[in-house]
């Protein structure tokens, strides 16, 4: 039997991969619960995002990094972010860990903390990476960073022979284009791939977007706000009502063969109103599970189960940092596996049900990535 190119090259790439990882002292350690056991897979992780698990158990970590020297600009709240080449791309196998792509872009505070950069990594069917970027949501600021920091915001593709190289800019596309018609803001973040093509959830600009050498930049389906109660800290008048964005932050496909995506949600984030939507053909949004808390990310594994991964399950407003991992079956049973996890940010499914998940992902070099097996009754 002939054996496809491109899954000649993917093989290779995992022999490579599984080939250094074995070099390397092993880190985990296991510490079972009541209902699931959970093995530390990878450690000392920078501002780890999001995961993917490769065939062999190989897992896949997108590290936002620390920032660096600089140039810097204006931040959330005030706070100045630098720029560095901290962002990096880490593999762990059977205990062992490596950093298998270095020198991305990377924003953060003078202590590294309020970190962007690679947001999530995935692996094509060609046996390349593709990593999204987050960055500075609009092209006037990334210019303000000069040449090192052109690549933030975008869609770059990664080699294990060496390099990286940026391949498609979705500040650029956003700045052009504004979907939603709202104010101009990229943040690429969450990646899924289906063929030739990768999808974006891009968190800032509401929209999901396809990606593929040959059409470029095409949008799937724009998100559209929805209403909400306003907060009592406004002082509006009782029962008024607000738009709150949606903010996509994962995409995946889902049983039916449709994109099924995670709303985080945006201000007030109220309590309860993240869900995850199915987009359909048409582009038509449909509601696939909901009652959720700033649902960060989603994965399905192939018993058509759905886990919901919430970042922060009593709300972003709340200074609580604890999040929730939840398994939803087919006919909606709902089973909380993890209630204690510390801001996780992204949950993969290994073929055989293994499920990993991230945990104090704000943090820099705390961050780790737990495998969670369930145990026999």
């Amino acid at each position: 039997m002939t054996v496809p190119r491109t899954v000649r090259r993917t093989a290779a790439l995992l022999a490579v991969l599984t080939a250094c990882l074995a070099l390397l002292a092993p880190t985990a350690v296991a510490s079972p619960t009541a209902a699931v056991q959970r093995t530390v897979v990878a450690t000392g992780l920078d501002h780890p995002r999001g995961i993917t698990v490769l065939p062999g158990g190989i897992v896949l970590i997108a590290e936002s990094g620390s920032g660096g020297d600089g140039p810097c600009v204006p931040g959330a709240q005030d706070v100045e972010l630098c720029l560095g080449d901290s962002g990096a791309i880490t593999a762990a196998w059977r205990g062992h860990q490596t950093r298998i792509v270095t020198g991305l872009p990377s924003l953060g505070a003078a202590d590294g903390s309020e970190a962007t950069g690679p947001h999530d990594v995935a692996l094509t069917p060609s046996g390349t990476l593709h990593i999204a970027l987050g960055g500075t949501e609009t092209a006037d600021l990334r210019d303000q960073l000069g040449p090192d920091g052109q690549a933030l915001g975008q869609l770059v593709e990664a080699r294990l022979t060496g390099g990286w190289k940026p391949i498609a800019d979705l500040t650029a596309f956003e700045a052009a284009h504004n979907p939603d018609d709202a104010d101009v803001h990229a943040n690429p973040y969450g990646l899924g791939v289906n063929g030739a093509g990768t999808y974006v959830a891009d968190g800032g600009a509401n929209t999901i977007v396809r990606v593929d050498r040959r059409d470029g930049i095409s949008l799937e389906a724009v998100l559209p706000p929805r209403m909400t109660p306003a907060p009592p800290f406004l002082g509006l008048p009782p029962g008024t009502e607000i738009p709150m964005e949606s903010v996509p932050t994962a995409v995946t496909r889902g049983p039916d063969g449709a994109l099924h995506v995670a709303e985080f949600t945006g201000f007030p984030f109220t309590a309860g109103a993240s869900r995850v939507v199915r987009i359909g053909d048409d582009g038509e949004v449909s509601v696939v599970a909901d009652g959720f808390t700033n649902v960060i990310d989603v994965a399905y594994d192939r018993h058509r189960r759905l886990y919901v991964l919430e970042i922060f399950r009593n709300g972003a407003a709340s200074g609580d940092p604890t999040g929730a991992l939840t398994r939803v079956d087919p006919d909606g049973t709902r089973t909380v596996l993890a209630d204690d996890l510390i801001t996780p940010t992204s949950v993969a499914v290994a073929p055989n049900d293994d499920v990993y998940v991230t945990n104090a992902a704000l943090q820099v070099g705390g961050g780790e990535v737990l495998r969670l097996r369930a145990t026999r009754p």
